[in-house]
C-alpha cells in the first residue's frame, strides 16, 4: 500500500518495521551525510558520462545540437519528475507492504520510505527502475535530428536528471551486491540495510 506524505520529518521512523531474527546488517556508511559523500564518485561518472554523451552527438553532426534554454527547460522537468523517481521505487513492493512516498519538511528533497523485505533480484530492481526517467528521454535525445535544438536540449536536460539523481541508489546497489547472495532477501531497517538468508526466513518476495 502506498501512502503519500508531503511534510516527513524523520525518515528512520518510517522505515522500522521488524527484523526477522537471523537477519545481518550490510556493511554500510553510518549516517546518510556520510552515504552521499561516498556516492559522489558514482554522480560524478554520470556527470562525465552525459557530457561526454553530448559532446559526441555534437562532433557527429559537425553542428550545435541543443538550446541551452532547452537544457534549462529540460532540468526543470526533470526536478518535478523527482516525486514520479519516488513512485517508480514504490510500485515494485509488494502490495502489502507500507511505502510512504512524499517530501522531507522543509527541504526539496522526496523520498520513497518502506521497511519491508524482498529478494534480492526484486530490491535492485526497485532502485534502478528510476533509471527509465533518463533512458528514455536520452534515447529521443540520441535519435532526434540535430536541428531540433529546443527538443534536443529538453530530451538532454530530462535525461541529465533522470540519469544522475538515481545515483544514492547505484550506491545502495553495489553494497547489496558487495554484501549479501543471490538468494537473500534485503531490506532496509531505519538508515540501515539487511540481508535475511533463506535459512532465517528470507524466503519471501
Amino acid at each position: 500500500m502506498i501512502r503519500f506524505d508531503w511534510s516527513i520529518e524523520d525518515v528512520s521512523s518510517l522505515q522500522r518495521e521488524s527484523v526477522p531474527e537471523g537477519a545481518v546488517r550490510i556493511e554500510s556508511p553510518s549516517s546518510d551525510d556520510t552515504m552521499m559523500r561516498a556516492a559522489a564518485p558514482i554522480a560524478v561518472a554520470l556527470c562525465l558520462l552525459m557530457t561526454g554523451i553530448v559532446f559526441a552527438k555534437t562532433r557527429a553532426c559537425h553542428e550545435a545540437v541543443v538550446s541551452p534554454w532547452g537544457i534549462f527547460a529540460g532540468c526543470a522537468t526533470g526536478c518535478l519528475l523527482l516525486v514520479v523517481h519516488e513512485l517508480l521505487h514504490a510500485i515494485v513492493y509488494p502490495k502489502e507492504a507500507s511505502v510512504t512516498v512524499g517530501k522531507m519538511r522543509g527541504k526539496l528533497v522526496f523520498v520513497a520510505l518502506a521497511s519491508y523485505p524482498m529478494k534480492r533480484r526484486r530490491f535492485i530492481q526497485m532502485c534502478l527502475l528510476p533509471y527509465m526517467l533518463g533512458l528514455v528521454p536520452l534515447a529521443a535525445f540520441l535519435f532526434s535530428p540535430p536541428a531540433n535544438h529546443l527538443l534536443n536540449g529538453m530530451m538532454f536536460g530530462m535525461a541529465c536528471m533522470g540519469m544522475i539523481s538515481p545515483y544514492p541508489d547505484v550506491y545502495n546497489v553495489l553494497l547489496v551486491l558487495k554484501g549479501s547472495s543471490k538468494k537473500d532477501c534485503i531490506m532496509f531497517y531505519e538508515d540501515d540495510l539487511y540481508r535475511i538468508s533463506a535459512l532465517a526466513g528470507g524466503g519471501l518476495t
